[in-house]
């Protein structure tokens, strides 16, 4: 059962480009979807955490503040606006290999701020991961055969981004547990993002249609997910959750190519390839040192 919803978590924040092209058709900017959604899963989540925790049962110090600052603006806000701005000026396809250039990303940042040590095998997936990107940026992107160079710091930036939360949350976890953070993440982010993004004006003249994606946004791919993907994590090993979790890219590509009529070429998936197996040679890494400290 751990897996399987590990598997089901993942395959739903595949889904998310669906939710993003649809709202961005109804005329809401990147940064107008990132506010739905952390306003949504901030909202789906207030009567999930009173259930479990009760009325102050999520307590927190002023002090640690940073900690939900850097997960929520710094980590979930960046990269979730970077990553919509990708699918938007490239393609589905493209913008979810960059995004998954993370884990190269959380391998280089552990190492400089978590003092953890860099393995050969992370060198060698970090390696692979900036060659996948390369031949994605030097096969093109569509018949025009480029791939333009603001798209691919964007997209590189929603993988940065992406692997920030890592980090953060790393910090965070010392002294809170993974609801908290992640209450706290959506709470902080959506309480910034109100007074500048202020969607629901716009919102208000649109049809049934546009207020159900947009529900569907904090719900689905964003709360679903992430409650299916914890409790899937509480059975089944973090380094094969993390290889389970493959499924999203794999997802979202399913998506582009039979919904959105999106092509892959060559080059572009054999960059896929390098990308996605670096992360199977970072899972395979912890896989072998979690079985040394058992």
């Amino acid at each position: 059962m751990g897996r399987i919803s590990v598997v089901a978590g993942a395959f739903l924040w595949g889904t998310l480009a669906l939710f993003v092209k649809k709202l961005s058709s109804f005329g809401f900017s990147e940064m107008e979807i990132v506010a739905i959604r952390v306003t949504g899963a901030c909202l789906c989540l207030i009567p999930f955490v009173f259930s479990v925790y009760g009325i102050g049962g999520l307590r927190w110090r002023m002090r640690h503040i940073w900690y939900f600052i850097g997960t929520g603006l710094f980590s979930i806000v960046f990269f979730n606006w970077a990553y919509f701005t990708a699918m938007n000026i490239m393609s589905i396809s493209l913008a979810v290999m960059l995004l998954y250039t993370g884990p190269a990303f959380v391998a280089i940042l552990s190492a400089l701020f978590l003092k953890e040590k860099m393995t050969w095998r992370k060198a060698l997936a970090i390696l692979m991961t900036v060659t996948g990107s390369a031949v994605i940026a030097i096969s093109g992107n569509g018949t025009t055969g480029q791939l333009s160079a603001l798209g691919l710091i964007i997209g590189l930036g929603s993988g940065f981004g992406y692997a920030l939360y890592s980090i953060f949350s790393k910090l965070a976890s010392k002294h809170y547990d993974s609801m908290t953070i992640t209450f706290y993440t959506f709470l902080i982010s959506a309480l910034c993002l109100l007074p500048f993004f202020p969607f629901w004006k716009k919102a208000a003249a649109l049809p049934l249609e546009a207020w159900l994606f947009m529900a569907g946004l904090g719900l689905f791919p964003t709360v679903i997910a992430y409650l299916l993907y914890t409790y899937g994590l509480m059975q089944v090993e973090t380094s094969t959750a993390s290889i389970l979790a493959t499924i999203e890219p794999i997802a979202a590509l399913m998506i582009a190519v039979l919904l959105f009529h999106e092509q892959l070429y060559g080059g572009q998936l054999a960059g896929t390839v390098l990308i996605l197996s670096s992360i199977f040679v970072i899972s395979y890494e912890k896989k072998q040192r979690d079985r040394l400290a058992a």
